[in-house]
């Protein structure tokens, strides 16, 4: 049997998991999902992804037709349905089938979909050597516009950075927000290191606000390492000694240059290296 795939409240195998052409999530990008790390068989930091993606579909005016309580279970179910231990959960909520048009109300049926899978986003290698960086010219949507806090099914705007990493040779890209400040990556958030204090943007810098970010914010503190949410420019990631990104696919990989500049030695810092080992002893052990 393969895997797995829920969808409102019944399984289907992967290839017969089937939602309707006319739904508004497939159609115009509406709708809301979260990206999950699972653990042990376990769904790590589920509740905060939970609050995450009801505050998304809130933003959105798009009922969730599940509880918190009967989403969580639903999670735990697709996880050992599919005997899942470290893996990978999408859960995305759409708008529902309707017509050809914008109009919401002519929706019906929200659907709730659960996809566990095995997930191995970046080599080992990179979390050993680090990887390199671009800025793309592609910049955040403008907050006033779209609020970057909600995780949409339309993702145009990093993918379009994506590629122009992809294209530079990078697994990754710098996105800078309308100020010109950096936001964050195509798919993680992004810190630095200077004298050993970790700085961060913060969420007004049009960034969205990470679960894996704020892990690693408390293990900093843990660790009393001073963290600062401030504006940061591109300028401030070029002397960081340190610089490192967060996601719940990625974890926390370290960045050794950006825009062809060499960040501190060149290779992980010991700040990095150190958070590195915190997370995965949090996740692991």
């Amino acid at each position: 049997m393969g895997l797995q795939v829920y969808i409102n409240g019944t399984y289907f195998d992967k290839d017969d998991a089937k939602i309707s052409v006319y739904d508004h999530g497939l159609l115009y990008g509406d709708g809301v999902f979260e990206g999950i790390r699972s653990y042990g068989g376990k769904a790590f930091r589920l509740e905060e992804h939970l609050d995450r993606l009801w505050d998304s579909a809130r933003a959105i005016w798009l009922e969730i037709p599940l509880t918190k309580e009967a989403m969580t279970d639903a999670v735990n179910e697709t996880l050992a349905r599919n005997k899942i231990d470290d893996g990978y959960v999408r859960l995305v909520v759409t708008r529902g089938a309707g017509t050809l048009g914008l109009d919401p109300n002519r929706t019906s049926n929200p659907q709730v979909i659960i996809i566990a899978d095995r997930i191995s986003l970046y080599p080992e290698e990179f979390y050993d050597q680090g990887l390199e960086l671009v800025t793309a010219s592609t910049i955040r949507n403008h907050p006033a516009a779209l609020s970057p806090r909600i995780k949409s099914l339309n993702y145009l705007n990093n993918i379009l950075a994506k590629i122009e990493g992809l294209q530079a040779g990078c697994v990754e890209a710098l996105m800078l927000n309308t100020k010109g400040e950096v936001a964050e990556c195509t798919g993680d958030n992004i810190f630095v290191v200077r004298d050993g204090v970790l700085r961060t943007p913060p969420t007004d810098a049009g960034i969205l606000e990470g679960i894996t970010r704020d892990v690693v914010i408390e293990l900093a503190g843990e660790a009393e390492l001073p963290v600062r949410e401030v504006a940061l420019t591109r300028h401030d990631v070029y002397v960081a000694n340190e610089c490192f990104l967060t996601g719940s696919a990625a974890e926390v990989v370290p960045v050794v240059k950006v825009d062809n500049r060499v960040i501190g030695s060149g290779e992980p810092g010991p700040i990095t290296r150190d958070l590195i080992a915190r997370f995965r002893q949090l996740t692991r052990s």
